[in-house]
């Protein structure tokens, strides 16, 4: 084999190397990121033998990273859609999905609010050019964006000014900055902002908001994730999760 095969297959097999004894892999929307680090944390003091490591993106991308070989024990997803492509393309064990919280859609605006909106049908107005949303193809507060705008007719008017973000976390930081006028985000990133975003509006959706949560079918799984599955949807991790806003599904 030559030098340059050899490298190429040490490229390969340390990309989808397994965790180390103890260390859980847990990937996750972008939205879950304060709430899930917070759960890594009681669990590890309660279990020092063990690590949970995390990862963090918009849900779709997160699991093309799973479908293609990167490593994880535990995917967790901002809505059903992402999940049931895991579940069809065999990436997670089906009997070990559950929803474990519930989340909703938010209008938010820089704190100053120059542009004075209040409410969706503000958006409307001449002054506001710039309005950020998760990308609908790859982002779920996009999808729940879009679906709920195309419900409450406003959805032409936002498409004329998108600023797509690549994850929720994306979009709130546009906002944050003041690089938008307004932006649609999950009310549990608002609130991690609220001294830099104003929430004007809380969006009904088509569909309730509610993320599930499986364990990854892959060889070498940690067999520590189940209980950590447990442990999030158990009183102690609903607790954690309710300090960040998340409500039970």
């Amino acid at each position: 084999m030559s030098f340059r095969r050899v490298l190429i297959a040490c490229a390969l097999s340390c990309a989808v190397a397994p965790a180390l004894a103890g260390e859980v892999l847990v990937s996750a929307a972008a939205s879950l990121t304060n709430a899930f680090k917070d759960l890594a944390t009681q669990y590890e003091a309660a279990h020092p033998d063990t690590k949970i490591l995390t990862t963090f993106g918009a849900s779709d991308v997160v699991l093309r990273q799973i479908t293609e070989g990167a490593p994880a024990d535990i995917f967790a997803s901002a809505d059903q859609k992402a999940m049931d492509k895991a579940a069809a393309a065999q990436a997670i064990d089906p009997a070990s999905r559950m929803n474990f919280v519930r989340n909703e859609v938010v209008l938010v605006v820089p704190a100053d609010n120059p542009r004075q909106i209040q409410s969706l049908q503000d958006l409307a107005k001449p002054d506001v050019q710039r309005i950020a949303l998760g990308n609908p193809d790859s982002v779920p507060v996009g999808r729940y964006t879009r679906a709920a705008l195309e419900k409450a007719g406003a959805w032409e008017v936002v498409k004329a000014h998108e600023i797509l973000g690549q994850n929720v976390r994306q979009v709130l930081s546009y906002v944050e900055r003041g690089e938008v006028d307004a932006g649609f985000v999950f009310a549990t990133d608002a609130a991690i902002m609220k001294d830099k975003v104003k929430v004007v509006q809380s969006v009904a959706t088509p569909e309730p908001v509610v993320y599930p949560i499986a364990l990854v079918r892959r060889d070498g799984r940690a067999p520590e994730a189940a209980d950590f599955l447990k442990y999030v949807v158990s009183p102690a991790g609903q607790a954690v999760l309710a300090q960040y806003g998340f409500a039970k599904p």
